[in-house]
């Protein structure tokens, strides 16, 4: 079975088929620092679990269903740089 790629189709290798490894590689890097902030400065396993939760599930949704195939790097780079410059892009024709 032969299967044809258009030449204009983009091939993005991803983590099992659905993360970026860019975004796993954040993801990681979030949850470790997650991980010993909460590890540091809580001592119940409960209150430990908990927030370590609040504060990495949503960045593993948006990872996950993402923003229409956009890598998380770049949705955050524009997000920060609309946060200090709303008037170029709310203004610009």
């Amino acid at each position: 079975m032969k299967f044809i790629f258009p030449q204009n189709y983009n091939f993005k290798n991803k983590l099992f088929g659905v993360i970026d490894y860019s975004t796993a590689f954040v993801n990681l890097a979030w949850y470790s620092l997650v991980f010993l902030f909460v590890h540091f400065v809580c001592h119940s396993l409960t209150v430990k679990i908990f927030i370590f939760v609040i504060l990495c599930f949503p960045l593993l949704l948006l990872s996950f269903v993402g923003f229409n195939g956009e890598n998380i790097l770049y949705v955050f780079y524009y997000f920060v740089h609309f946060m200090f410059k709303q008037k170029l892009f709310l203004y610009k024709k």
